[in-house]
């Protein structure tokens, strides 16, 4: 059944591969002999299969797991060097006719305030995230035909780029939708979207199954196979996820590797993000049938295996998870955070009211965007703000082309170091700035090339003179 090109959910995520899969695991979890073979080939920076990473979360030989975590430090590096990139989440609505119960979207909660913003709404909201510094949002929203419909979606989308606040703009707009159409697929790549992400909660389809038990969403087929749909309707930059907690960890796992070995099989382009998030405590929600949950070292082995697996895809941890957590993991894989957070309907341009409750979950890391910048300047990361790539084009295969050859920092590095500057000119506050003024001038320093060297110093006084969004 297991066939990774495949059109079928079934069979490019196949219960049975999937299931062997973890018995070769299991079975070689401490064979010292594989695992070296296995790490020696991830040092290639190619990737491993889901059966080969399968073995290295497995492992139990301490000496061993040293190794994976050193060598996803180094492959984090050679990819993506010491820059973070930051971004948003934006819910527009939290109308949902789902019954998925893990979430406290779900149609049957009468307790959340139901809350949908109107385009007034959407512009006060995006002033309020450009006055933080943000640049890059991911748009949320429930599944629900009638108050939240593609035409809505597209409008929201129109109305953030359309907005130019001071010297805020949002530059690149991601979009975390339900499953849809190929045709609409190809509405949201007319309108300009960065990626589209769709977390497929668990590829477990019994699972599946029973925590969608109403709604659309049921459909595990339909939803499983929504990146093939949006990839053929033009959108090439996808992100894929797993909600950690609701199956069992090495099930997930390898399913969610074999989903990006499928794409790459079928488009020649992996997933642009993976992201890992872990189940929160939110209303109406009963955290104690959700036995699966993971702690914190199983947590970091799994980014560590995904980073030395697939080294070319960004990993994306939110604030669900907390500063400690954030910290350990940024080193071992994770290219991109979520900063100053609101998981409510609204919520940046005013708090949300004590007596209404809109948030999808509660979140960990409450805080401020600049806080969070001045953390990661002084851990010794380049918090980027950089939506370049995106711009410039450089997007699915063209985009990964350069990353696997390693050449992608010749741009991003650079534009990283540009969007920091604007933040700290335009945001910052004073001893931030005087953190990443020094910040800087360490990069600077480290650029191997004169003459890009002396570009870069001369668009960085343009910056400070008040000239915006200059990029490679």
């Amino acid at each position: 059944m297991y066939n990774p090109k495949s059109s079928k959910a079934e069979e490019f995520i196949s219960h049975e591969e999937v299931l062997e899969t973890l018995r070769y695991a299991e079975k070689n979890k401490n064979n010292a002999e594989l695992i070296d073979s296995i790490i020696e080939k991830a040092k290639l920076r190619k990737g491993l299969s889901h059966r080969e990473a399968s073995v290295l979360l497995a492992c139990e030989i301490p000496g061993k797991n040293e190794e994976i975590y050193e060598l996803a430090k180094q492959i984090k590096n050679d990819f993506y060097g010491n820059r973070i990139v930051l971004f948003a989440p934006l819910y527009l609505s939290n109308y949902c006719i789902n019954g998925c119960v893990y979430c406290p979207y779900h149609k049957k909660n009468q307790h959340i305030t139901r809350k949908k913003m109107t385009q007034e709404d959407v512009r006060r909201e995006v002033i309020a995230l450009q006055d933080m510094g943000h640049k890059r949002l991911a748009i949320e929203a429930g599944e629900d035909p009638v108050n939240n419909p593609i035409e809505y979606i597209l409008e929201c989308i129109d109305t953030i780029y359309s907005i130019k606040h001071k010297n805020g703009a949002i530059r690149r707009v991601n979009v975390n939708i339900a499953a849809t159409t190929v045709e609409n697929y190809k509405k949201l790549k007319a309108a300009g979207i960065g990626t589209y992400i769709l977390f497929q909660e668990t590829y477990h389809k019994e699972s599946y199954e029973k925590l969608h038990p109403t709604g659309p969403k049921h459909n595990y087929a339909y939803h499983t196979e929504a990146m093939d749909r949006a990839m053929l309707g033009g959108i090439d930059d996808v992100g894929l996820g797993v909600l950690f907690g609701l199956e069992n960890y090495r099930y997930e796992f390898a399913a969610l590797l074999m989903h990006a070995e499928h794409l790459e099989a079928v488009f020649g382009v992996g997933p642009h993000t993976i992201s890992v998030p872990r189940i929160r405590p939110a209303d109406d929600i009963d955290m104690s049938v959700f036995v699966n949950a993971i702690n914190d070292d199983i947590f970091a082995k799994i980014i560590a295996c995904i980073r030395i697996s697939v080294p070319y895809t960004g990993i994306i941890v939110s604030t669900r998870e907390t500063r400690a957590t954030r910290e350990r993991v940024l080193s071992l894989g994770v290219s991109q955070i979520s900063g100053g957070s609101k998981t409510s309907v609204g919520g940046y341009y005013e708090p949300e009211p004590e007596d209404e409750n809109s948030a999808q979950f509660d979140i960990n890391d409450t805080r401020t965007l600049d806080e969070v910048v001045k953390w990661l300047m002084e851990l010794g990361y380049v918090p980027s703000f950089c939506t370049a790539c995106y711009r410039e084009g450089r997007t699915g295969d063209r985009f990964m082309s350069i990353c696997k050859s390693g050449q992608i920092q010749n741009f991003c590095h650079l534009n990283a170091i540009m969007t920091l500057k604007e933040y700290l000119e335009d945001y910052a506050k004073p001893e931030t700035k005087a953190v990443g003024e020094a910040l800087i001038q360490k990069e600077l320093a480290k650029i191997p090339n004169d003459k890009v060297k002396k570009i870069v110093e001369e668009k960085l006084v343009k910056i400070g003179n008040g000239i915006r969004d200059f990029r490679f």
